[in-house]
């Protein structure tokens, strides 16, 4: 089977310090890995080279087969936004906008119609339970609804991968759950998920569970139920 990312010998040094010693890891179509790790392992280092974040020191980065290290910065831009979706502990929506403006601004980036890309936003906004708050902005909804419009707004573009960082971070057992719901729907579809945690709760509800600790891999599992 062909890898959809590819990393080989990933190493990310800041300073004289080295977050990353040597990553091999291949995530797979249509899987669902969580990687967990203590703060300070490297495990939302590995996460940003992997959605192209951010550059390794050493190692090489594959998509979908490609070598992408050697790319120019606007190739890598294209494909973070047309083929990446990213989610993170902090939603970062734009606060003068709507919900559904937010959502439909990496659609319009890429280059898709405004009709087009308010159809795409309002399927969106119905499968995640929004539908009836996409006029309202992200002060006027709760934390969990500000944490859905994200992941409506990184799946707007279809994209092959959802990158999540600590999605669930600032959000109560009961919204925590419902992120997670939403997940595992979204990857029955195909989607791809790559998802840093330190809850390993959470991780038990991925595929597979990939533990990092002092920059390096220390442990694989798969989790017996995946419901």
């Amino acid at each position: 089977m062909k890898a959809l990312i590819s990393l080989r010998g990933i190493k990310k040094r800041i300073g004289s310090e080295e977050i990353l010693k040597g990553i091999d890891l291949e995530v797979f179509d249509g899987e669902f890995v969580s990687i967990i790790g203590a703060s300070g392992s490297g495990k939302s280092s590995l996460l940003y080279i992997m959605g192209l974040l951010d550059k390794p020191t050493e190692g090489e980065v594959f998509f979908e087969g490609d070598k992408i290290s050697y790319l120019q910065d606007r190739k890598l831009a294209y494909i973070r936004n047309k083929r990446i979706g990213f989610v993170f502990q902090f939603h970062y929506l734009v606060q003068e906008l709507s919900i559904l403006d937010n959502i439909i601004l990496p659609a319009l980036k890429s280059g898709l119609s405004q009709s087009e890309a308010r159809k795409r936003a309002m399927e969106l906004l119905e499968r995640l339970g929004l539908r009836g708050k996409e006029n309202r902005k992200p002060y006027e909804i709760s934390g969990g609804e500000m944490q859905r419009t994200a992941i409506a707004r990184a799946l707007i573009n279809s994209p092959r991968v959802l990158l999540a960082d600590e999605p669930t971070g600032n959000l109560d057992s009961s919204n925590t759950q419902k992120v997670m719901d939403i997940f595992k729907e979204i990857n029955k579809d195909n989607t791809t998920i790559v998802m840093v945690t330190h809850e390993l709760d959470l991780a038990r509800q991925t595929k597979r569970i990939v533990e990092v600790k002092d920059g390096m891999i220390v442990r694989q599992e798969y989790p017996p139920l995946f419901v």
